[in-house]
């Protein structure tokens, strides 16, 4: 149900406490949580010490501004930067967005993090929060990479996860600061930034995270708190059976649900598996909101547990990587483009 965030480089006594706590499915790291390859390993072997092997340990490593690994791992290029390749060579635009996830995926399960909260199919128009981290405007162009990143993240070993479901991309705000507002009809997102979810749902991925947009043609909450976004657009007319995770509970946008307890709740009530809780002040009050509640489906969160993984050390005697990881620091030149 709760996927926690946790203070520094190490655990804490209180901190242990927290992930036998029943109702705490996870944890997120952060780059507060991180200092070199040594220590975020050392942390993530302590967690499963306490939590045991089907604890979930999850990162936003997504490449550009939002990656929370970096020394010692490879500098991923933003998603903005294969969309940009798209324009001028689809066909090795798709195969760099394979060969980014797959570069991503197995660093991270190399280390034992689970999975990484990628990739973002929303769509690039200007967004305050979203910016580079999104492939493209175009919904059937950021559909078709979607998918090469999810094939990419699968042949890594990680589940994915599409974000932040129904489009975050298309409303100016950033829900991190402020209330988002997207008061398009739902015919009009449906054609244009559902259509990415919906065909990335069709290529199997295993969770969908939930934007804090608000969208009032069809609810006056925001999506994470809707159970018609949830329930009867994502689960029944999208068919998807995966786990729904919401945003951060701490984000300026969650705040229309007042409490942690109400935030929490209402993200539970509304459908979804598992809640961010990433502010370790926040935690104490999250863990007392869920407990007595069921635990969500087993199979649903079991399958965002990272197969097995290369050892780091096996890892980089991989030339296929060697490849893969020239090509894609090489975007970074794109950077400079935009």
């Amino acid at each position: 149900m709760l996927m926690i965030g946790i203070a520094s480089l190490e655990l804490a006594a209180h901190e242990r406490d927290w992930l036998k706590a029943p109702g705490v499915y996870g944890v997120l790291l952060f780059g507060r949580n991180f200092a070199s390859r040594e220590q975020v390993t050392a942390l993530i072997e302590s967690i499963r010490d306490v939590a045991g092997e089907d604890f979930l340990v999850a990162v936003d490593q997504e490449g550009g501004p939002v990656q929370r690994f970096r020394e010692g791992f490879t500098r991923l290029p933003p998603l903005a930067a294969i969309g940009r390749v798209y324009d001028r060579d689809p066909d090795d635009a798709i195969r760099l967005a394979e060969e980014h996830a797959w570069v991503m995926a197995s660093e991270m399960r190399a280390i034992g993090v689970d999975f990484s909260f990628a990739p973002v199919v929303d769509l690039a128009r200007g967004n305050a929060a979203i910016g580079l981290r999104a492939f493209h405007a175009d919904p059937a162009v950021a559909s078709e990479l979607g998918q090469a990143y999810v094939r990419g993240m699968h042949l890594g070993g990680m589940a994915a996860v599409l974000k932040h479901f129904p489009g975050h991309g298309s409303v100016a705000a950033d829900t991190h600061k402020a209330q988002a507002i997207d008061p398009r009809p739902l015919d009009q997102i449906r054609r244009e930034d559902l259509r990415p979810f919906a065909e990335c749902i069709d290529a199997s991925v295993e969770a969908v995270m939930m934007a804090h947009v608000v969208y009032p043609a069809v609810d006056e909450q925001p999506a994470g708190y809707s159970r018609r976004w949830v329930e009867t657009i994502l689960r029944n007319e999208l068919g998807f059976t995966g786990a729904v995770i919401s945003d951060d509970i701490s984000m300026a946008a969650a705040g229309v649900a007042g409490t942690v307890t109400g935030r929490v709740l209402g993200h539970l009530d509304a459908g979804c598996d598992l809640v961010l809780a990433c502010f370790p002040e926040v935690v104490d009050e999250a863990i007392a909101a869920v407990k007595g509640r069921t635990a969500p489906g087993a199979e649903r969160l079991a399958a965002l547990r990272g197969a097995i993984g290369s050892t780091w050390e096996g890892l980089t005697d991989n030339p296929q990587r060697d490849r893969f990881v020239a090509r894609i620091t090489a975007l970074h030149s794109e950077e400079v483009k935009a």
